[in-house]
């Protein structure tokens, strides 16, 4: 279960990429600490212990992402993934799916917390929109039911402009 919750999001946080940046077949690395990474596997690992637990993540993922290398400086873990995984999710995308639509709204000039509103409505029955007072940001949104995805995303106004950060369900109430 673990293993297949973080290529989920592995695969997710490619998408993300993919969204903002455009799609070139590339390596891609991306970084966790150790928390997260417990999160996806229900452990209390420690950085040590993960490494062992993750011994067996190259041969999971070979048929979707590829040869995937990880490596580990202190409690921050980082996965390489090759060109092959990047073509992969690529080719795996059906359509539009939400985090374009999101990423293409926050990119234009002027949006405003009512349209990314109307966007999380359009995708779900169950859209939920929580104040936040913590000073980092300024909202959360989520879909009460994981559908379209089960990502906490935060949202800040910087003036002339919003940016948003995603979280894991786990991640985001750590924070809290």
């Amino acid at each position: 279960m673990g293993f297949r919750r973080l290529e989920e999001n592995l695969i997710d946080l490619v998408k993300e990429q993919q969204a903002k940046l455009g799609f070139r077949p590339e390596v891609i690395r991306l970084y966790y600490p150790v928390s997260t990474l417990n999160h996806f596997f229900g452990s209390e690992d420690t950085a040590e212990e993960m490494k062992v637990r993750l011994n067996g993540l190259g041969a999971h993922m070979k048929k979707t992402l590829g040869e995937v290398r990880v490596t580990a400086k202190g409690d921050r873990f980082c996965f390489l993934i090759p060109e092959t995984g990047s073509v992969y999710v690529h080719e795996q995308m059906k359509g539009r799916e939400f985090i374009q639509d999101l990423v293409d709204l926050v990119g234009t000039h002027g949006c405003s917390l009512e349209e990314i509103r109307e966007l999380f409505r359009q995708w779900s029955a169950k859209p939920v929109f929580e104040k936040i007072e913590d000073g980092d940001f300024d909202w959360v949104f989520y879909f009460a039911d994981g559908i379209p995805d089960r990502y906490y995303y935060c949202f800040k106004d910087e003036g002339c402009h919003l940016i948003y950060h995603r979280f894991l369900p786990e991640d985001y109430a750590e924070l809290q």
